[in-house]
């Protein structure tokens, strides 16, 4: 089914709770006195020859945190960042060279915690010019792109389970090509999949 940005401005416009990583496992105990670190991701929509995109990373794998995943540009919220857009804007210039003059916001979804205790905050954003990607050495290994009409789909998406701390903890999946994208990434989008389709 083909998307475009105005069924992403409507399924903005629908109202929905935070996410988190725990939600396919409600029993999930949570570690006793965890402090979420606010951090921000863009999730960027560019125009593609086949249809409207979604940008995407490939972390590196000597990173600490999610090493080796399919992920947003983006990161912790730093103390001279106005706010969550900013830091998703600095972020997304910094691990992907995408200048902050190219893109449009359209809006942000509601947080989302990850296992790794942060809040994530994902900004929601039209690329609106060509830009070539530049990939932040150590930090990412490959920038890419996939169909929104994938990614947008609910039905694309699967539950998959593995061992975390002990616990068997389920999470979702949407697979494109060699990207197996899951977790807290996979998460987002299902949550974005659900408004757009109404």
């Amino acid at each position: 089914m083909p998307v475009d940005l105005n069924a992403v401005r409507a399924g903005l416009a629908r109202g929905a709770p935070p996410s988190t990583d725990y939600d396919l496992n409600p029993g999930f105990i949570l570690p006793e006195g965890r402090v979420l670190r606010p951090a921000a991701v863009l999730v960027a929509f560019m125009d593609g020859p086949d249809g409207l995109r979604v940008l995407l990373t490939k972390r590196s794998s000597r990173l600490q945190h999610h090493p080796g995943q399919i992920a947003f540009p983006g990161g912790k919220v730093d103390p001279g960042d106005a706010d969550a857009v900013a830091a998703a804007l600095r972020e997304a210039e910094e691990e992907v060279g995408l200048p902050r003059a190219s893109v449009e916001i359209i809006g942000t979804l509601p947080t989302h915690e990850t296992v790794t205790a942060f809040q994530v905050t994902p900004v929601v954003a039209h690329i609106t010019r060509d830009f070539v990607p530049v990939a932040e050495a150590g930090e990412v290994e490959e920038v890419f792109t996939v169909p929104a009409a994938h990614v947008l789909d609910p039905t694309r998406y699967s539950v998959q389970a593995r061992r975390w701390r002990g616990q068997r903890r389920l999470y979702y999946t949407v697979p494109w090509g060699p990207y197996y994208i899951w977790g807290a990434t996979a998460r987002i989008l299902k949550g974005l999949a659900d408004r757009v389709a109404g």
